[in-house]
């Protein structure tokens, strides 16, 4: 099935609303990394908010199955249902939410996941009602600010104490908390890897990760490949490439942010809890 044209269609309903300002495709569909378990997200753009009949509406004209329904919480309503076979995720926002978040990003440097997500959906989204409004708002959003990407990176780069107790960990075949602390620092080197390519991250727990480490321009060669390796190959073998990563990743931040002071940082993350003897 065509999901842009399926989305599209579905937007000519949303139109029919004068509450409705624009209309904006977002998330794997409107980036073309859809596949066959995707879902259409689309992104309301409202002058007032929408009452339960405003949501209620295009559902109906559809013949759409609810699944979810929420009220109206963090500044968002959002519902999801499923009509001719394809889940649909809806984000209902004013108009004037986004543009706060926007300023919040852009103009405060704010690096909370979820705002940055909204940032990233204008930034890709493909526009089907509302053009004059989502090109102002794409404009406001085109340039990535350098104070920015040096907050992700300072954001992400301690790596947490549990880093430091990898040997031990390994050791015990603590398998669950290795792995935990490993998924946290590959975690961190997604945020600092996205701030240092000046990308927006598109989604908090850094889905479609393939994707995104292919598009980066600064990263660690072969940067897929071998996060994907740390989490399939043997514990050990995982934390030695994690290790490598870790000081790669920080010759990137130097390169690209010479006047960072990254001495403690690193001393830091190459240190094991010491052993008794």
């Amino acid at each position: 099935m065509n999901l842009k044209l399926l989305a599209s269609n579905l937007s000519k309903v949303y139109m029919q609303n004068p509450k409705v300002e624009a209309v904006l495709l977002g998330g794997s569909v409107s980036r073309s990394w859809n596949d066959e378990y995707s879902d259409i997200e689309l992104f309301i753009f409202w002058k007032e908010g929408p009452t339960d009949v405003d949501r209620n509406f295009p559902i109906n004209s559809v013949n759409g199955k609810i699944i979810d329904f929420h009220p109206y919480e963090e500044e968002e309503w959002s519902e999801t249902y499923v009509t001719d076979g394809v889940k649909l995720e809806i984000s209902n926002f004013l108009t004037s939410t986004i543009q706060n978040i926007i300023n919040d990003v852009i103009l405060g440097f704010d690096t909370d996941l979820d705002k940055q997500c909204l940032i990233s959906t204008v930034y890709d989204g493909i526009p089907l009602y509302g053009e004059e409004i989502l090109s102002n708002l794409k404009k406001k959003v085109e340039v990535y600010p350098k104070d920015l990407s040096v907050a992700m990176i300072n954001d992400n780069i301690y790596l947490g104490n549990r880093w430091n107790n990898r040997e031990a960990l390994l050791k015990r075949e603590d398998w669950l908390m290795l792995y935990k602390v490993i998924v946290s620092v590959q975690t961190n080197l997604m945020g600092i890897l996205f701030g240092l390519n000046r990308i927006y991250v598109h989604h908090p727990a850094f889905k479609w990760q393939k994707h995104s480490l292919e598009a980066m321009i600064i990263a660690p060669n072969d940067a897929f490949n071998r996060f994907k390796s740390i989490l399939l190959t043997h514990p050990k073998e995982s934390v030695s490439e994690l290790e490598e990563i870790i000081q790669e990743v920080y010759e990137l931040i130097k390169t690209e942010y010479p006047s960072l002071d990254l001495s403690a940082v690193i001393e830091k993350s190459l240190s094991l809890r010491p052993k008794n003897n």
